[in-house]
């Protein structure tokens, strides 16, 4: 064997091949050895021209969400070293290139990996801890109190996995994490193979990981310091809770560093009425207009939710290009209401999608908030024509990747871009029959569909198999903790519950 070059391959075999040939065309009449020396170049030929790559993912339908929205029917994509080096006709990519391994897609469409713009990964252990809640009530009652009677390390690393395994099984690449204990979630991310931007939890009061506001941004900026640049699927962020837990001499220490350290900031935003009333009555003013007037957006911001931006403070979002990720289940299920995305959008808001934390939602599926991001403008705002397809699935993908900072990375199938990619079957009943391919991905399309996930050119998933996690023992591992704190809850233990 040699390095791949057809004339290396050629020669391993020289003496006893230029012997025969040699005979064979002294022997032949002139025509003939016209005809037999194409018979023998031809093959040589093609794999002296052929490309060794790594993997050719094929599907009858390819939806790069390129500058133009490319649908590239009966498609194949090679990739090699975890990048995307060509995209096109299927037979032309085969001709092409030699892989190491063919991903069939027969019936299949191959689009970009899902950006889960918000979330808290750990907090799927908490899934269904309280529900039918005001926010207020559910955060002060309820979660800050769990968080600090359960959450530790292990914790984090049990309901990191659990949230990534839902995640690579609903077709979710990247994320973006904010909770306690971040090392425990890019170890998570780190094994798995997802990518993500992860945020250091800062909060004033005590938690179940920092003591104050000072030990907190001592532990974000040790997790900085040792992640950063440490893999290039993982960007740490600093996660600043809201304006109403954080003071603003704070906040600004907060937009300091992370300038410093050249990272986001990620902070929940204009989440509620009563994150307005509230802030109103500390400050005299609302959130957005508190945030700007301190200089906390003079920076990358990812502001979650933003239910609630006034028409005076949307130029804000504008002028800084502050993402917005929309959340629209768990926004409707605290009742927290309709955040403004049409208007956002026209004005030229960066928007991206989010499920937030399995505490709230109460999972972590991707497509049910692509529909509902379709669905509930158009009856909020009596205006079927609001939120067409294409611009909710560009805010799950492209638009929501360039929101978070990692546009040139993710979010679009074109050569250059590392290969973050999901490939859905077409052959459930509820696909059946197919028109439109980008209506059938907003509006038919469950999580169940989705048959291989690939991250960095890895596949994560094959065939509903996921390869990268030990389903069994992360869901094992999960029941143990769950039936811990369930413990505690029925004994009365933990703050917020009651004996049964």
């Amino acid at each position: 064997m040699t390095n791949g070059g057809g004339n290396q391959i050629i020669a391993a075999q020289d003496a006893p091949f230029h012997t025969l040939l040699r005979q064979t065309i002294f022997t032949m009449p002139s025509t003939l050895i016209k005809v037999f020396t194409l018979i023998i170049l031809l093959p040589i030929c093609s794999v002296a021209g052929t490309n060794n790559i790594d993997l050719i993912i094929s599907a009858d339908y390819i939806v790069t969400m390129d500058d133009d929205s490319t649908v590239i029917e009966d498609g194949a994509i090679a990739i090699n070293e975890g990048e995307i080096v060509a995209i096109g006709g299927k037979t032309k990519i085969q001709r092409r290139f030699r892989a190491k391994e063919e991903i069939n897609g027969r019936n299949r469409v191959l689009m970009p990996g899902l950006i889960n713009g918000h979330t808290h990964a750990a907090m799927t252990l908490f899934r269904g801890i309280a529900d039918d809640l005001p926010l207020m009530e559910w955060l002060t009652k309820y979660i800050f109190p769990a968080e600090i009677r359960f959450v530790d390390e292990n914790f984090v690393r049990t309901g990191t996995q659990l949230a990534c395994l839902e995640m690579i099984k609903g077709g979710t690449t990247t994320f973006v994490d904010m909770y306690f204990h971040p090392e425990e979630t890019a170890k998570v991310v780190e094994e798995c193979g997802m990518r993500a931007i992860i945020g250091a939890a800062v909060i004033e009061q005590e938690s179940g990981y920092s003591k104050d506001f000072s030990d907190a941004m001592a532990r974000a900026e040790s997790f900085i310091s040792q992640w950063q640049g440490k893999n290039s699927r993982i960007t740490p962020a600093i996660a600043a809770h809201a304006a109403y837990t954080i003071g603003p001499d704070n906040l600004k220490l907060i937009r300091k560093r992370a300038n410093t350290l050249g990272v986001p900031v990620a902070i929940h935003l204009a989440e509620s009425k009563a994150e307005l009333k509230l802030v109103k009555k500390l400050y005299g003013n609302t959130s957005i207009h508190h945030l700007e007037s301190i200089d906390f957006f003079n920076g990358p911001t990812i502001g979650a939710h933003v239910v609630w931006p006034s028409d005076s403070e949307i130029p804000i979002l504008v002028k800084h290009q502050v993402a917005v990720i929309h959340n629209p289940t768990s926004n409707m299920k605290i009742a927290s209401g309709f955040a403004p995305i049409p208007a956002m959008l026209a004005a030229g808001v960066p928007v991206g999608l989010g499920t937030d934390g399995a505490a709230s939602n109460n999972d972590l599926d991707m497509w049910e908030e692509i529909r509902l991001a379709a669905l509930i403008h158009k009856g909020n705002l009596l205006d079927p024509l609001v939120m067409p397809a294409a611009t909710v699935l560009n805010i799950a993908t492209r638009g929501g990747a360039e929101a978070v900072g990692l546009g040139e990375l993710a979010g679009a199938l074109t050569v250059g871009r590392r290969a973050d990619l999901i490939q859905i079957s077409l052959d459930a009943p509820h696909l059946v029959p197919l028109y439109d391919i980008i209506s059938h991905l907003v509006y038919a399309v469950d999580a169940q569909d989705v048959q291989t996930v690939i991250v960095d050119g890895r596949v994560l998933m094959r065939d509903r198999k996921v390869l990268s996690l030990d389903e069994q023992a992360v869901i094992k591992n999960a029941l143990i903790m769950a039936s811990e704190i369930n413990g505690e809850i029925r004994s009365g233990n933990s703050p917020g519950h009651s004996p049964e």
